[in-house]
This record gives C-alpha cells, sequence and structure tokens, in this order.
C-alpha cells in the first residue's frame, strides 16, 4: 500500500511553519485581543511578522515589540530588530521539538521572553532564557516577570 504525503503549501514554505487550525487561530486571536486591551500602550503585538535572522528568517505567530504605529508608505516586511518576547503555538502538524529550538534562535537575536502555548493542553510555557521556563494552565494568571505581563488564562482558554 502506498502512503501519501501532503506537499507543502505555499503558506508552510514562505513561513517555514505548519499551515494553522482553528484552534491554532482561535488561541492566537484570544491571546492578540486580551493582551491588546490590557497592554497596549506598552507593546504592539504583531501577527506573523517576519523577523530578519540567520540563516533563515522566523516568523512567529506574535511578536511582542515596544509600540509600533500604522506608517502608510513607509512598511517594513522585514524586521531587523528583536522583539520583546515571542509567542509560538503549537499546531497540530508541528512538532514541539522544533518550538523549543526555535526559542534559542529568539534568545541569540535579543527577545526577553518565549511562550509556548499548547491549544490541546490549554496551557502556556513562559520561557525567560533558553531551557528555563515556567508552565500555566488555563487555570492559572500567567505571569511574565520579563515582560511585566498578567494574563488571567481562563480568558484565553475558556476556563471549566
Amino acid at each position: 500500500m502506498e502512503t501519501m504525503t501532503l506537499a507543502e503549501s505555499p503558506y508552510e514554505i514562505e513561513r517555514n511553519k505548519p499551515m494553522p487550525s482553528l484552534n491554532h487561530s482561535i488561541v492566537q486571536s484570544d491571546l492578540i485581543f486580551y493582551l491588546k486591551s490590557k497592554y497596549r500602550k506598552l507593546y504592539s503585538f504583531l501577527s506573523e511578522i517576519r523577523i530578519a535572522m540567520k540563516p533563515n528568517d522566523l516568523v512567529p505567530d506574535i511578536g511582542i515589540y515596544p509600540p509600533k504605529k500604522l506608517q502608510p508608505g513607509r512598511d517594513e516586511i522585514r524586521m531587523e530588530d528583536a522583539p520583546l518576547g515571542v509567542i509560538e503555538i503549537l499546531s497540530p502538524t508541528q512538532d514541539l521539538t522544533s518550538l523549543i529550538s526555535k526559542s534559542y534562535q529568539y534568545f541569540q537575536k535579543g527577545a526577553k521572553s518565549y511562550w509556548l502555548v499548547l491549544p490541546d493542553l490549554r496551557s502556556i510555557y513562559v520561557f525567560n532564557e533558553p531551557g528555563e521556563y515556567e508552565n500555566f494552565t488555563y487555570r492559572d494568571v500567567l505571569r511574565d516577570e520579563k515582560l511585566g505581563i498578567e494574563l488571567d488564562l481562563s480568558e484565553v482558554f475558556g476556563g471549566d
């Protein structure tokens, strides 16, 4: 019996990451909504922004930057400066190891914080340096000491 593999879509090739799913999209939009509603004066939460990296650029689900404003006629397609924080959400076709490996690249670039979101477990691992993390579940208030962010995860994951 012949096994069939799916070819990577242009989205996956361009971003070097798997296609997101429904749960991924819901969690991503909820994170942006709740973070922006509380921290819009401190940070911009940029979805799918290309970050200049070596050897290959990376596109996190959410990049956390100092406040940015819309600049018509002066757009950027590739961010040279490091994000203050990165949020990556595990997709169903993605492996956990690849996302943990990316955390090292982001920290090397200058990020202060890396969040690894596991939608099926309704949890977020907050890395404040490579290999060092705290785990928060849907019952917890996430506290990111490096960025000064607190977030009630019941709002993101729907609670009990």
